[in-house]
């Protein structure tokens, strides 16, 4: 854009050596003066142009920020929906470990049913699991956010490489 700007500039002081020359050689010569006049009717057509080309450029910039900012967005739900979940799956299997524990100290005295520790410990072991796929779905998440993301850093690079 820096590029479009600078054009811009140029075209602009083009114009205004234009209209000051055209001025101080209005009386002297009538044809020069009507070259001048089509040189800076081109110069203010390019101009135009030029901005034209300029506010399209800005308003797919801005189309591309408001896309990565909903995609950004997006990413960011889905995130805190995994984070609350793996916080309940973890209290879970917080209590589960203290029941499990509770049952294990019942059993040393004397009062607890060994069946009972054997589903405790099945449970906890269903709930290290079920740990386990959520901690796998948290990281299947995130690599799937940060994906189109790497690849929109990548594709400006091969396109410096093709050029």
């Amino acid at each position: 854009m820096s590029d479009i700007d600078e054009l811009q500039r140029r075209i602009t002081a083009a114009m205004d050596r234009i209209a000051s020359g055209l001025n101080s050689v209005a009386g002297t010569d009538v044809g020069a003066a009507a070259a001048l006049a089509a040189a800076l009717d081109e110069e203010k057509l390019a101009n135009a142009q030029l901005t034209e080309r300029l506010q399209t450029l800005n308003d797919r910039y801005d189309a591309a920020m408001r896309e990565g900012q909903a995609v950004k967005d997006a990413a960011d739900a889905r995130v805190a929906d995994l984070d609350l979940e793996l916080q309940r799956l973890r209290k879970a299997n917080d209590l589960l470990r203290q029941s499990n524990t509770d049952l294990r100290n019942a059993n040393e005295e004397g009062v607890g049913a060994p069946h009972l520790i054997n589903t405790a410990m099945m449970a906890e072991l269903e709930a290290l699991r079920a740990a386990r796929a959520a901690d796998v779905a948290e990281a299947t998440s995130i690599i799937g956010a940060l994906t189109p993301l790497l690849d929109q850093l990548e594709a400006p690079k091969e396109e410096d490489t093709d050029a």
